[in-house]
């Protein structure tokens, strides 16, 4: 192995899943370490993995090929096929949280054909939030420290044509002991009365928030503002939170 020239190496180093480069072929040696604390190793992975980055924006192409694998939504149940299940502290106004099929009465079809429910509120404040532990998602805490990846927020809303509405989202980025280290909070959305019923995206991307980020709290909700009893509140589905690459 010694008299291999270094491009082979790459090239065989490059068939051993990620993982055991990291925690097994970096310790054999000084030079297999210095191979995968390199970049080349892990450029030719991201070509053979079809992971496409210039490298103009690289800064650690080891880190931007684990986000890249890793990357999901880390909201569970976001379009409401599971009941509640997952959203906790939630707070039934009205009538409470209802689970409706799309596009619902006095209602629009969602964007995308992979949506088919969605959660809808009452004529109080109705509110739910799920906190997500970045180190059980695999986030371990040098990569949220130092590289601080993007992370990304998305919620769609709608009202219903024949009522008017308000929605709210709050999103914090909370530390191990859950003090807030960076916050989003969106203006109440009101709808009125009269309205289209289409569905509005409502986006956030966190950056350079520091270090200590161990959580990601996300909270939304709204009611609707006539008061009329059952379920003529604000609609909510396709939830995302994302650790972007």
């Amino acid at each position: 192995m010694d008299s291999l020239p270094e491009a082979v190496l790459i090239r065989i180093l490059a068939s051993v899943p990620a993982v055991d480069l990291v925690l097994v072929c970096r310790l054999v040696c000084c030079q297999w370490k210095n191979l995968v604390d390199g970049a080349a190793l892990w450029i030719l992975k991201c070509q053979q993995e079809g992971l496409a980055r210039s490298e103009s924006d690289a800064e650690n192409w080891q880190n931007f090929y684990f986000l890249s694998k890793k990357r999901k939504n880390l909201i569970k149940n976001p379009c409401g096929e599971e009941d509640l299940e997952h959203w906790g502290e939630v707070e039934n106004g009205g009538d409470g949280w209802k689970i409706e099929e799309l596009p619902g009465d006095f209602g629009k079809e969602f964007p995308s054909e992979e949506v088919h429910k969605y959660f809808v509120t009452s004529y109080e404040r109705c509110q739910k939030a799920q906190v997500i532990d970045l180190r059980a998602e695999g986030y371990w805490e040098e990569l949220m420290d130092t590289t601080q990846p993007k992370i990304m927020v998305r919620d769609w809303y709608a009202g219903r044509s024949d009522a008017g509405c308000l929605y709210e989202l709050c999103v914090k980025l909370l530390s191990e002991n859950e003090d807030v280290l960076a916050e989003y909070k969106s203006e109440t959305v009101t709808i009125p009365q009269e309205n289209d019923a289409n569905w509005t995206e409502i986006s956030h991307v966190f950056s350079n928030y520091g270090p200590g980020v161990r959580f990601i709290r996300f909270e939304h909700g709204g009611q609707d503002t006539l008061f009329w009893k059952g379920w003529y509140g604000v609609r909510v589905t396709n939830s995302s939170v994302t650790v972007e690459p």
